[in-house]
């Protein structure tokens, strides 16, 4: 493996988005998801792709080692990862998970140096039911009430059962994950009510993906809490991307690229294998 590195990049209204580099091969750029950020996102996975690829670990604004800037709205966030992946100089394989699915679908149809995209349960609240819509802003009532209060651990204990199977929640109770990711979520907040607020055109609307001309696999684990949700925005997604393709992965959770890394990795590297073989 290759020394680790500090990649920086200038994001279009001047915040600096900032990513580690480890590994070795093909650009391979990681981005977090609306929980976490690149400092503790992919560390499980790293360790199943650094010997195929130079994996770049960005955060967005207010994450990780990235500059702050008061504005989260979709569209910044979408900027923030184009401007990282247009700075590595050389196409890209793409990667988003959750929250950030908008922001490398965004990046992919802005970008000419997206060579191919895999987005692992990509999470778009406008195709949200009533139910989950209904659940989600009573779960961020009380993550926010606690951060307010400047209690981020248990806010983070607030969050994960909105998202984790039980099984999730044993697991990663026995890893100092809570701790280590509660730092992720003041900036998940800013982005939660951004969204919320935000009225202007998005990276998934309909003519923004029939834009993306990269190859893109969306990946589904099929024990997922709110599985209508990311069936769904899977679904969405699939019906609008010329080129795309769904991979279902039995027994896996949201939280997959942290509990089951070799599984996850497995998929990522016969997809962006195939991506770049010859038609």
């Amino acid at each position: 493996m290759t020394e680790e590195r500090i990649h920086r990049a200038v994001s279009e209204d001047g915040t600096e988005i900032v990513g580690r580099v480890r590994g070795q091969g093909p650009p391979l750029v990681l981005v977090h998801g609306g929980i976490g950020d690149g400092e503790v996102a992919w560390e499980a996975l790293l360790p199943e792709l650094t010997d195929r690829f130079t994996c770049y670990l960005p955060s967005t604004r207010g994450r990780g080692l990235s500059a702050d800037n008061p504005d989260h709205s979709p569209p910044r966030l979408v900027a923030d990862v184009t401007a990282f992946v247009d700075s590595i100089g050389e196409p890209v394989h793409l990667v988003g998970w959750s929250g950030s699915g908008a922001w490398v679908l965004g990046a992919a149809a802005r970008s000419d140096s997206v060579a191919a995209v895999a987005v692992y349960e990509p999470a778009l609240i406008p195709v949200m039911g009533e139910d989950d819509l209904a659940q989600t802003f009573g779960t961020m009532e009380r993550v926010g009430a606690a951060a307010a209060a400047g209690r981020l651990v248990d806010a983070m204990r607030a969050f994960t059962p909105w998202i984790c199977t039980d099984e999730e929640i044993t697991a990663l109770e026995r890893t100092d994950f809570v701790e280590r990711w509660a730092g992720g979520i003041p900036a998940m907040l800013r982005f939660i009510q951004h969204d919320a607020e935000y009225q202007g055109p998005r990276s998934t609307d309909p003519e923004q993906l029939a834009l993306i001309t990269a190859p893109v696999v969306l990946l589904r684990g099929r024990r997922t809490r709110l599985d209508t949700f990311f069936t769904a925005s899977v679904q969405f997604i699939a019906q609008h991307v010329a080129d795309s393709q769904v991979w279902e992965l039995p027994g896996l959770g949201h939280f997959a690229p942290v509990l089951a890394p070799r599984s996850v990795a497995e998929e990522l590297i016969t997809f962006f294998e195939s991506a770049r073989q010859p038609a």
